[in-house]
């Protein structure tokens, strides 16, 4: 574990921050990438990761980031977080800017990285033996439900880039490792996803017993990032014990049927 270093987006909330959090306990140089400074820095204090502010919608300031990364030293893994989805209006009634918005965050910025940290991977698999690739992306890539259709289509793209991507490093020592999660309740997600209302944010994850928590998925990118090399894990797919399907929700204590022969 000595001296491998990890790129975290996404990091100054949710996910990516407790991917930060995981992998900095458990040894690893964390570079936590986001647009605000401030959280990152905050970060960055506790945890002893380096914080990097950057817009990955924006080529420029992605840029400026991998230029960072060349400097300061060898990138061995690459766990991309961010993104994010913005309302839940029918295809008929879909904001373009609202789409617009998600396919820039959750697979523009995607191939933006990917292309920009990949030589750098390269070299730090020729050095180490191998390097590493996790894309988060959603339950929503593979479960359409009403009023999903713009982050449905954003996170069914990401996840056939980091499909594609994986065919194309065939033969190479780079793993490539996708996870879908389902119901997580994070700080910000649906808040943002819902314009900010509160109330709204909150029915979501009401009556529902024990949703999934940033720390769960982090927990499975640890694991992944700290697998044997010869272990690639394809496609984790996670959900909470009340979420059966992207539509299948129980509400309510979960227990046992005492109907069933």
């Amino acid at each position: 574990m000595l001296n491998r270093r990890a790129v975290v987006t996404g990091a100054s909330t949710g996910i990516g921050e407790a991917a930060v959090r995981a992998l900095r306990a458990q040894g690893w140089d964390v570079v936590g990438v986001a647009r605000r400074a401030e959280r990152l820095e905050a970060l960055a204090a506790e945890t002893g990761s380096t914080a990097f502010a950057c817009d990955l919608t924006d080529p420029d300031a992605v840029a400026a980031l991998i230029e960072e990364l060349e400097r300061t030293g060898p990138v061995h893994a690459l766990v991309q977080v961010a993104g994010g989805a913005r309302g839940t209006d029918s295809v008929e009634n879909g904001s373009i800017d609202d789409w617009q918005w998600m396919y820039d965050a959750n697979v523009l910025s995607t191939q933006r990285l990917v292309a920009g940290i990949l030589p750098l991977l390269r070299r730090a698999a020729e050095d180490t033996g191998h390097a590493d690739t996790v894309f988060v992306t959603s339950t929503a890539a593979q479960t359409a439900y009403p009023g999903g259709a713009g982050y449905n289509a954003a996170k069914a793209a990401e996840s056939m880039l980091v499909k594609v991507l994986r065919q194309e490093l065939n033969g190479e020592p780079i793993r490539v490792v996708e996870v879908a999660p389902g119901m997580v309740h994070t700080e910000e997600f649906t808040l943002n996803r819902l314009g900010g209302d509160r109330i709204a944010a909150d029915a979501v994850y009401s009556g529902v017993e024990e949703p999934l928590l940033a720390e769960d998925v982090a927990d499975v990118i640890a694991f992944a990032l700290n697998a044997p090399r010869r272990v690639n894990l394809d496609l984790v797919t996670m959900r909470p014990v009340a979420q059966s399907a992207q539509h299948l929700l129980a509400r309510g204590p979960l227990h046992v049927r005492t109907d069933v022969d």
